[in-house]
């Protein structure tokens, strides 16, 4: 019987779905908070430390030093700045989108201590007798810029005069000093240097006795000057001293074409993975086409309302996560084509297909969501953005690619309009009928021929080979670390037209940064990238940055790490990357058995040392987005294996009993047989997307698109080949020490059946 009422019903959904997003679409993009690599600013994280001796730096104390920061940030009208604390002496500051950093970096890490002071150096007026928010950038007399201060008692700046002034001339000066060094700095030997590398602001005569609560100090201002130094003293003085312990800044047009790239890049690869799933699923692949458009969708409107922001890895995590949104569509579909090619009807076949794929999905998914929170407790900063993307995009793939999918392909399946098989890319020749009593076991696939078991010592061999080599090669080439692990400065340079190494040398050199390892990259070669072995001051970040802006016209990127930093986040990835395969492995080993989770060890620890191997041939920087990739490929590898026990598990149960190793080898084969399929159609849709990354995207992620790629291969080949023969070896030799039967073992099950229409 077929319901049209089913079809309006779907097309009614469908319109509805569209339609709204649609019209909220632009309103969506638009409030997506960017991340300073997509539209420029820094990054900087401090050190606290105290001013005065037995000063303890206390949550407090860190408390007060952040609302400091925070009032002299909105000076910058920063729409939304991050300052947050992070452990016990550190503070975090995030300005995306702010065009003049070198100001804010000056800003925000000046004590902003003010005083005034004899020339003996004591001590007569400090930053608490000006009144708040009292200093104003204004004109003298002659048009000259000075500032002007608003005290709050007169009385005492009369008695400081009085004092001053019976010093005589030509000591009778009040000093006006910002950021006194005690020990360090004096008046006596700031006089002796030429006017402009004084470091006092200004040393005015006092000839009477001054009765107010007014000051004007003058010198040798521009009119920028005047209005930053009002600005810090409005600000407050921070109780602390602030040390630059991480760095990055990026210049405006690196964030907005890195933003342009990977959008580009992310679309493209999208539109391939629609038109494959459309051609090789037929209707399951249209109906994910719906309900992948929606997950992209809900992601940005969750990600708006968690208020997050969304930085280059984050996009990345989104378009990935989109593939990863396919693994339970073509899971699903993989089950309900096996069921049709078994002699069940269409109706029937989507229902038990629904039903069996559940497990395996759920399985996989929590396995991924796992390594994405492990990655967002000691992640940092874009790695972050990267886990917070991750994590969404799986939850709402149960959303959309579980509920969402099966709802809508179930109001066509129930239509009766879709009960060929040929609309699920199954042709009446390749379809049994039930009284033949074929069962998924009999099935043929395309890869019969292999036989994964009688060749396990080859891909053993074949592993060990590639264990000694890796060996071999990481003693002799090591890893080229990253600034994020090491220490030193990375710099990268844009240009209008195309740049030369040895004019970008030669310039370096110039202006006292000399450097002999520049290369020249970017499409148009207009990109120069650098390192240098030591961390920048912020002194230096600033000349740097003043210099190139100078004279290519755009403000280059900058990111500076120190040593304790940079060993830092290296302990905290080997932590994460630890944690990840730990939680994996017990939950695979209740989930399925021991056996099977030490084969997913032996399977994750071949995938991340096959791309360390790469990595270190190839000589390709080690960042700590190459932890979000090798994090990745470490939730991703296990869908691959989970799926393979899954269904080895799954055979073994309708088998009821196996006796022997050959029955045991024969069950192994058939599963990953059958699974081989789903494998490679999964890999190759997430595949599809990490290459249009590499070629289309960002400069700045192709490296972690490189580690993505080397893993999704390795992952798939680790899966069957490794982790299930791993599991094959123990389970036989279980079976010749004990003389014991594999025989069927009850499962949780996750769920019940699919949604009913």
């Amino acid at each position: 019987m077929k319901l049209a009422n089913r079809i309006i019903t779907f097309v009614l959904v469908v319109a509805l779905l569209f339609t709204g997003m649609g019209t909220t679409v632009e309103k969506v993009l638009n409030d997506v908070r960017l991340g300073l690599d997509l539209q420029g600013g820094f990054e900087v994280l401090y050190e606290v430390e105290s001013l005065v001796d037995g000063q303890e730096v206390t949550q407090k104390v860190l408390a007060d030093t952040a609302a400091a920061l925070n009032n002299r940030v909105n000076m910058f009208g920063v729409s939304e700045p991050s300052i947050q604390i992070e452990g016990e002496d550190r503070i975090r500051v995030q300005l995306a989108g702010l065009d003049d950093q070198s100001s804010a970096r000056e800003l925000l890490s000046s004590t902003a201590n003010l005083t005034f002071r004899d020339v003996n150096d004591n001590i007569l007026l400090d930053g608490t007798d000006l009144k708040e928010g009292g200093a104003n950038a204004s004109f003298d007399e002659q048009n000259r810029p000075i500032v002007t201060l608003t005290l709050k008692d007169a009385a005492k700046f009369a008695e400081v005069t009085q004092k001053v002034k019976d010093m005589g001339a030509p000591n009778n000066l009040l000093v006006v000093w910002l950021d006194f060094e005690e020990g360090v700095d004096s008046y006596a030997a700031e006089i002796q240097k030429p006017a402009d590398e004084q470091k006092f602001e200004s040393a005015a005569s006092v000839t009477q006795v001054l009765n107010t609560t007014d000051v004007m100090i003058s010198g040798n201002f521009t009119v920028d000057e005047t209005k930053h130094f009002a600005s810090i003293l409005n600000s407050g003085s921070l109780p602390v001293k602030l040390t630059e312990k991480y760095s990055t800044s990026i210049g405006a047009q690196f964030g907005k074409d890195a933003l342009n790239d990977t959008v580009f890049a992310g679309v493209v690869g999208v539109i391939l993975i629609f038109v494959f799933m459309l051609l090789y699923y037929r209707l399951p692949g249209f109906i994910s086409i719906i309900t992948l458009s929606v997950f992209t969708y809900l992601v940005l409107i969750v990600f708006n309302g968690i208020n997050a922001v969304l930085t280059l890895p984050g996009i990345a995590a989104i378009v990935l996560g989109i593939g990863m949104a396919v693994d339970a569509n073509i899971l699903t579909a993989e089950r309900i084509r096996e069921e049709l090619r078994v002699g069940h009807t269409v109706k029937d076949a989507f229902k038990l297909g629904s039903k069996q794929s559940l497990s395996a999905i759920i399985d996989a998914q929590l396995t991924t969501l796992l390594a994405a929170v492990v990655l967002f407790y000691f992640g940092t900063s874009s790695v972050k953005g990267f886990a917070t993307t991750l994590i969404i995009s799986i939850l709402l793939s149960f959303v959309t690619a579980v509920w969402g999918s099966r709802m809508l392909q179930g109001l066509l399946v129930n239509s009766g309009y879709f009960s060929n098989p040929a609309w699920f890319g199954i042709p009446k020749s390749k379809q049994h009928n039930l009284e033949d009593n074929i069962t998924s076991l009999d099935l043929t696939t395309k890869f019969d021929k292999l036989d994964f078991v009688q060749n396990r010592k080859k891909f053993y061999a074949l592993s060990s080979i590639i264990l000694v080599i890796g060996i071999v090669v990481l003693g002799v080439f090591k890893l080229n670390l990253g600034i994020d692990f090491s220490q030193g400065t990375r710099v990268e340079i844009l240009a209008d037209q195309a740049l030369k190494q040895e004019e970008v040398v030669d310039y370096l050199d110039e202006i006292g940064f000399a450097n002999e390892d520049v290369v020249i990259s970017g499409d148009d070669q207009n990109i120069a990238v650098m390192r240098y072995k030591t961390d920048f001051t912020q002194k230096e970040v600033l000349d740097f940055k003043a210099a190139v802006m100078d004279q290519y016209g755009h403000e280059p990127s900058l990111s500076t790490v120190s040593a304790t930093v940079g060993k830092e986040l290296a302990k905290n990835a080997i932590y994460a990357l630890s944690l990840a395969a730990l939680g994996i492995i017990i939950y695979v080993a209740v989930r399925f058995e021991w056996r099977m989770g030490l084969g997913a060890i032996a399977s994750l620890l071949h995938d991340v040392f096959f791309i360390v191997v790469i990595f270190s041939i190839l000589r390709l920087e080690v960042d700590i987005t190459f932890i979000a990739a090798v994090l990745t490929i470490v939730g991703y590898s296990i869908n691959d294996t989970i799926v393979t026990f899954d269904r080895i598990r799954e055979n073994i149960d309708r088998a009821g009993s196996i006796t022997t190793k050959e029955e045991l080898a024969l069950i192994v084969n058939k599963s990953l047989r059958q699974t081989m399929g789903r494998s490679i159609n999964t890999v190759l849709t997430v595949i599809i997307v990490v290459i249009a990354l590499i070629f289309l995207g960002a400069p700045s992620i192709q490296n972690f698109s490189i580690a993505l790629l080397i893993g999704l291969v390795t992952g798939m080949y680790s899966s069957i080949c490794i982790a299930a023969q791993v599991w094959y070896t123990l389970k036989s030799r279980e079976m010749d020490k004990k003389g014991t039967a594999v025989v069927k073992k009850e499962k949780k099950q996750w769920g019940s059946d699919e949604p009913q229409v």
